[in-house]
């Protein structure tokens, strides 16, 4: 599936400006307005008229889209770069996911995401959740076979628990600690 209409053509320099500051401003956006943030607001933060914001991203689906695709590519990353590290197969695995829970924190638009913004959103992202689900699994598959984790875990099982810790990070009550919660997470999927 096309993530834009510009993005299956080469763009001329003012016109991958413009999406890039879109893409900017949308994740500001996100952060103050949540589900609620409009075009006309990303077309205002940006500096560009709403029609480019709609040249760029026909829906507000696909620009949220955008922005997963962008932060799942970055999680990818992490989870490459962890497959090439030594050490324990268990510690390796949560040092990653620890990461890329750190890259949901700081961005209000991927927790949006995965707390329900649509199979609309997940469909400009989803080339590179599969990958990252890939990448994830082979980390999963390193710590069953050393048998410091639970064998019935599945790379699939870690976007529900993303999920779950996404949900906490709003919460300012004292005892809503996402940290903590990723921590007993963690815990809960090594082998006893």
């Amino acid at each position: 599936m096309s993530h834009s209409v510009e993005s299956e053509r080469p763009q001329r320099a003012d016109a991958k400006r413009n999406r890039e500051r879109i893409i900017e401003s949308a994740r500001d956006a996100f952060a103050a307005h949540g589900p609620e943030t409009q075009m006309d607001e990303v077309a205002r933060l940006a500096g560009v008229g709403v029609g480019t914001v709609y040249r760029h991203f026909p829906t507000k689906e696909s620009l949220l889209g955008e922005l997963v695709r962008q932060k799942m590519e970055r999680m990818s990353d992490n989870t490459r770069a962890a497959l090439d590290r030594d050490g324990e197969p268990f510690a390796v695995f949560a040092d990653a996911l620890r990461q890329n829970v750190e890259i949901a924190s700081a961005d209000a638009a991927l927790q949006y995401a995965m707390l329900g913004a649509g199979e609309g959103v997940w469909e400009f992202a989803g080339v590179a959740d599969a990958q990252l689900i890939e990448l994830t699994d082979q980390l999963i598959a390193r710590a069953q076979a050393a048998g410091t984790m639970r064998r019935d875990v599945s790379a699939l099982d870690i976007p529900m628990l993303m999920c779950g810790v996404c949900a906490t990070m709003s919460h300012t009550k004292p005892y809503f600690d996402w940290r903590r919660h990723l921590e007993l997470i963690i815990d809960s999927l090594a082998a006893r």
